[in-house]
């Protein structure tokens, strides 16, 4: 019987580089409120948001990944041909096929890296993160990329009042690299499929080109139930990711939650006792709610104002749609 050769990989991965792009188009909440009835002051109470960014149609899903993407290659001092792996987590780009990653992956120059999608919603980043590691410690590319993208104002319904007001645009990157020490901890990530209806696409795609109804699919919520599974479900989870990587709530410099709302965020930094000292992303009060793009985004403005430093050591966790979740502990580039 042959044997086959183990894999050969680094023996850790770590993050060497973030980059973000938000559209030029910045929407306050007074556009909101001419589709809604509703107040700014209800809006920021409720979420913490008064701005977010929407794309123009120049800004597709590909082309803010490409800005993006750059950028994150730059910062790890990289240059693209040194790329091996592309991963574009997206809910908002509406072509089946191909993935966008291939088409991602030859706008930036790589040379011929493995690439493709995945749909885990607002957790898709860390699911994403997850990958690549092991796509770098078995030894199948040196350095990937992991894009979160989202285009949610093409699937945001103007006139609904429990979510007209969230989401916004943009993509977020990093490149994940070797290692001679652990800087991506144990991933701990799974689902609770029986409440997928809390969070959902209104119609199958089928159903509207079929004259089935009449509105284009937009994603929806139940709200309240959402809150509480985020609050108290995923701050256990946060905990977990927190001993599966051997520290405290007190090791921590960072906290980069999925930037959802205000109220969910903070609610989660007193569950976890999190000390003073702890910088926490409030990323969403400009940029909405951009899904799996807001991690990247939040943990790239957090390193581009000083608010946090390379080496410091950030809690990571996504949480959305499915229901699926993941958290990790990382340093951060």
């Amino acid at each position: 019987m042959a044997k086959i050769k183990p894999s050969q990989g680094a023996p850790y991965a770590r993050i060497m580089g973030v980059g973000g792009y938000r559209p030029t188009r910045v929407v306050p909440n007074e556009v909101i409120l001419e589709t809604i009835d509703s107040s700014d002051e209800w809006i920021r109470s409720r979420s913490g948001i008064s701005t977010r960014h929407w794309a123009s149609p120049e800004e597709t899903v590909t082309a803010m990944s490409v800005e993006a993407a750059g950028k994150a290659i730059a910062d790890a001092g990289l240059t693209p041909e040194q790329i091996g792996g592309v991963i574009v987590s997206t809910v908002s780009h509406f072509k089946q096929t191909p993935a966008v990653a291939t088409e991602i992956a030859d706008k930036i120059g790589a040379n011929k890296p493995a690439a493709f999608d995945i749909s885990a919603g607002c957790a898709g980043f860390g699911y994403g993160l997850t990958l690549a590691k092991g796509m770098v410690v078995e030894g199948s590319a040196e350095y990937v990329l992991v894009i979160g993208v989202e285009r949610l104002s093409d699937l945001t319904d103007l006139e609904d009042r429990a979510t007209a007001f969230l989401f916004g645009d943009g993509a977020g990157a990093v490149v994940v690299g070797p290692a001679q020490e652990p800087a991506i901890g144990p991933t701990v990530w799974g689902s609770e499929g029986d409440k997928s209806e809390t969070i959902k696409q209104t119609v199958a795609w089928t159903e509207y080109r079929d004259g089935t109804v009449d509105k284009f699919p937009a994603i929806t919520q139940e709200g309240q139930a959402v809150f509480r599974w985020a609050v108290f479900e995923m701050a256990k989870v946060a905990q977990q990711a927190l001993d599966a990587a051997g520290i405290s709530a007190a090791d921590l410099d960072v906290f980069i939650p999925h930037q959802a709302n205000m109220r969910i965020i903070d609610s989660m930094v007193k569950t976890l006792k999190l000390p003073e000292h702890v910088t926490v992303a409030r990323d969403v009060e400009t940029t909405g709610n951009t899904s799996a793009a807001s991690i990247p985004l939040a943990m790239e403005r957090l390193l581009a104002t000083g608010q946090a430093k390379s080496g410091d050591t950030a809690l990571v966790i996504g949480f959305g749609a499915g229901l699926v979740y993941a958290a990790t502990v990382v340093t951060l580039p």
